[in-house]
């Protein structure tokens, strides 16, 4: 009791001291924020951090007083009851009949607690600090903690025994089950998912479910044998508070972010429902005599681009509800993306132009025999940023839609008459040579060509009058329009072209006519089939 007089009246000096002087109590508060907090821990347990200099005394070495004492009354083993005095708003927290420390409101900076409760707090945490002290020193208590350790190992070595056992027995039942229930999903003959390439999913995931279960036995197993002895216990209460405080986040987390994902679910099946309405009413107008520039030819692309369209909407009205949509990482991120399309994508969106423009103007179809530029064969494909074409000598091209918007396009099955495409040819003959028959000579080949059609008929058109030779150009139609048997016809139509020319003794001289040589330059029947040609069983003598 006296020394809780004297501590008293020693107070009630200072602050009468601090009025005489006629210090302000700004001066007061900021000699108060300028001394370095100090923590006040024993016994590996934190009581309290002090902030404020009193009685002349700076937080550290109001630290070093405590524990001095706390650590003499705890040695001493006397009656330590911890209590709490008020003086002149002050606190002072009391073991036994000696003051531990004072609790002054300079001490309560940010705290949400008032002087008195900070002052009951501290007070709490000495008394566990007493409590286990005299836990430390009992035998028989550190002998059941021990015991209690040694139980709760043996029991943490069985269940990892027990996880690795399950392990096994889950990976020698996997197999098994994974190819009965795989071998159910089929559409028609179809297997959908491979046993083969689903087997080491699922094993690397039941080894990462299993790992997850040995780290959570092993911290709960480490935070159980800490609490048991008084010097490690504020260690495993920490293990404890921190996995408790991740699984409160992350719960809480995920319940604060349902509702926000339930109102991006609804705005994904509206939009869901919508493109289902659009494609329904888009395959009403491309029938004919609605729109003309919406056809079946059309109607897919644009079923797919209205269907991006809306997605991309639906996608940018639920962004604000997506779960982490507003912190400055997904910010980034999405920053981050948008800026690699706008510098890498220049050349990808206009070769997506350039589709969508040959698309709609229905320059090419597949099926078609084109000649783009140099390239010449049948449209396989037109795709969105390429086309593809087969040629007469197998070859596949995959030529950009960007070149062939700025080419020009040579289509020769779009103005056919039923299937097929056009076929065409140029000889240039001699001016000595009558044309009627050149023409003549040329439909009579035409006529030969296995693949011809005779309706519509072949016709002759002079393209050029030279100035050695008229040109003349033979076009026809043949069937079927397909690249190999193009090239063997044209190969063919060229053979009988020669053939025929060869029969009446009409000499081909282009490119150039310089001169009448003295020989007729023609090949005689007799000489067609010279080696290595070989004479056709069903060709005349």
């Amino acid at each position: 009791m006296g020394n809780r007089i004297l501590a008293g009246l020693a107070l009630c000096c200072l602050l009468a001291s601090m009025l005489v002087s006629g210090a302000s109590r700004a001066a007061v508060e900021a000699a108060l924020l300028d001394a370095e907090p100090a923590e006040l821990k024993i016994a590996n347990r934190s009581i309290m951090v002090f902030h404020a200099t009193l009685l002349g005394e700076a937080p550290a070495a109001r630290v070093k007083r405590a524990e001095q004492v706390i650590n003499e009354r705890l040695d001493e083993g006397f009656d330590n009851t911890v209590s709490v005095d008020a003086v002149q708003g002050n606190y002072l927290v009391l073991l036994g009949d000696r003051r531990a420390f004072i609790v002054s409101p300079g001490d309560l900076v940010g705290g949400e607690l008032n002087i008195q409760q900070e002052a009951q707090a501290a007070a709490s945490r000495l008394r566990q600090v007493v409590s286990e002290a005299q836990q430390a020193r009992s035998p028989r208590f550190l002998l059941s903690a021990a015991g209690l350790s040694i139980a709760a190992t043996l029991v943490y070595l069985l269940l990892l025994r027990l996880a690795g056992w399950l392990h096994r027995k889950a990976l020698s039942w996997l197999p098994q089950h994974v190819r009965k229930h795989t071998s159910a999903l089929r559409i028609g003959q179809t297997q959908l998912i491979d046993a083969s390439n689903l087997f080491p999913l699922l094993r690397r995931l039941l080894g990462l479910v299993r790992w997850i279960l040995v780290a959570l036995l092993t911290y709960e197993w480490l935070s159980f044998v800490l609490q048991r002895f008084p010097y490690t216990r504020p260690w495993g209460e920490s293990l404890n508070l921190y996995l408790y405080g991740l699984l409160r986040h992350v719960l809480t987390g995920m319940l604060e972010a349902i509702p926000g994902l339930l109102i991006a679910l609804l705005i994904f099946f509206i939009a869901r429902g919508i493109i289902a309405f659009s494609k329904r009413l888009l395959e009403r107008l491309a029938r004919p005599g609605s729109i003309s520039w919406l056809n079946q030819e059309t109607l897919q692309p644009t079923t797919r681009l209205t269907s991006l369209a809306i997605w991309l909407f639906a996608l940018a009205m639920a962004y604000p509800y997506l779960p982490g949509a507003d912190t400055e990482a997904f910010k980034g991120l999405s920053v981050l993306i948008g800026l690699m399309i706008s510098l890498g994508a220049t050349s990808v969106v206009g070769q997506a132009a350039a589709g969508l423009i040959l698309t709609y103007t229905r320059t090419l179809r597949p099926g078609e025999y084109v000649r783009i530029g140099e390239y010449e064969g049948t449209v396989t494909e037109l795709g969105m940023f390429t086309t593809t074409i087969r040629t007469g000598l197998g070859e596949v091209l995959t030529l950009p839609n960007s070149m062939i918007t700025g080419a020009v396009t040579k289509n020769y099955s779009r103005v056919v008459q039923g299937q097929g495409y056009v076929v065409d040819t140029t000889v240039t003959i001699g001016y000595d040579t009558p044309w009627r028959q050149v023409e003549a000579m040329l439909l009579e080949a035409a006529r030969r060509t296995e693949g011809v059609l005779e309706s519509p008929r072949p016709q002759v058109f002079q393209t050029a009058l030279s100035d050695f030779y008229p040109e003349y150009r033979l076009v026809a139609q043949a069937v079927p329009s397909e690249p190999r048997p193009r090239a063997e016809l044209l190969t063919l139509l060229h053979a009988n072209i020669q053939d025929v020319f060869n029969e009446f003794g009409v000499q081909i001289m282009s490119p150039h006519y310089l001169g009448d040589p003295q020989q007729e330059k023609v090949v005689p029947r007799e000489h067609w089939y010279n080696a290595p040609a070989v004479r056709p069983e069903s060709s005349e003598p």
